[in-house]
């Protein structure tokens, strides 16, 4: 029972901390809450079955082409529908929500209803202490990492890095010392829809496709974010492998109980917001101060 909590745990960790750090990048640098984040994840998943069913690509190369097209889907929905109204921020709210649902829409009429999978990219498993550890979750946790590191090499290392942070901590600074605050934004929009969909490439082999599977993703990277405090890229990243382990040790300790493992994440968060208000490591941003 430890290794399969040990094993869902850093699996689930490992989708929430890529959808919440993504969700928070473009938070901190634009202040968009992006309803339509799993959103993006989601599709990223059709493409896939699409590409690999219906076309006969190889999943790796349908996976490839999913996270391209989708990031594309992505700033093309911030140029024409978020930035125009960006400084409302409840219209910006309402418009996300109103994008998410328009996809979950134009999936469910051109695949219907129906549950739907996709092949995995390494078949096969090994067992430890007479658990199996499939091939493919050992791709998918080590896939997350790599895509973590990646993102904080950039963050952290060049010069977008250092242009996102400035603009992250205070956009007017930012805009006086000659950083281009519109361009940074639409760069991080593509960057923030790349890694949901990025995240929806290397889950769904361990998943079931269907129009309404980005609706738990959401309310758990919610979650996530504000438990780790709202931009907080760090705080995102503990916030997701705490509710992540949460969930598997609800569903591995108490079977029957399986259905609570939301709530019992979300009661967590509550828990730890009662204690500390701003979440774990909350930002606070330039405007609020």
């Amino acid at each position: 029972m430890a290794l399969d909590i040990i094993i869902s745990g850093l699996i689930s960790g490992s989708v929430y901390a890529l959808l919440a750090i993504g969700f928070s990048l473009i938070f901190g640098v634009a202040r968009i809450v992006n309803i339509a984040h799993t959103a993006f994840y989601m599709v990223a998943g059709y493409c896939i079955y699409f590409a690999t069913h219906e076309m006969g690509f190889h999943p790796l190369w349908g996976m490839v082409a999913a996270v391209i097209l989708v990031t594309l889907l992505g700033m093309v929905a911030y140029k024409f529908l978020i930035n125009p109204i960006r400084e409302h921020e409840g219209a910006v709210l309402i418009a996300t929500i109103a994008l998410a649902m328009a996809l979950q829409e134009i999936m469910t009429l051109i695949f219907t209803g129906t549950y739907l999978s996709v092949p995995s990219l390494i078949k096969g498993y090994f067992l430890i202490l007479d658990v199996k550890v499939f091939y493919q979750q050992l791709l998918t946790f080590f896939a997350a990492l790599i895509a973590l590191g990646v993102l904080w090499a950039l963050l952290m290392k060049t010069r977008l890095g250092l242009a996102i942070r400035s603009t992250a901590q205070d956009r007017e600074v930012a805009n006086l010392m000659g950083i281009n605050e519109a361009r940074v934004a639409m760069i991080t929009m593509g960057i923030s829809v790349g890694l949901a969909s990025f995240t929806g490439a290397i889950v769904v082999p361990l998943t079931i496709l269907d129009p309404l599977m980005w609706m738990h993703p959401l309310i758990m990277m919610m979650a996530v974010v504000v438990l780790g405090g709202l931009g907080s890229l760090k705080g995102s990243f503990i916030g997701a492998y705490i509710l992540g382990f949460a969930e598997a040790i609800v569903v591995f300790a108490i079977p029957a109980g399986a259905f609570l493992k939301g709530s019992v994440a979300l009661s967590i968060m509550i828990l730890v917001l009662i204690i500390r208000p701003e979440g774990l490591f909350g930002v606070t941003f330039e405007e609020e101060r």
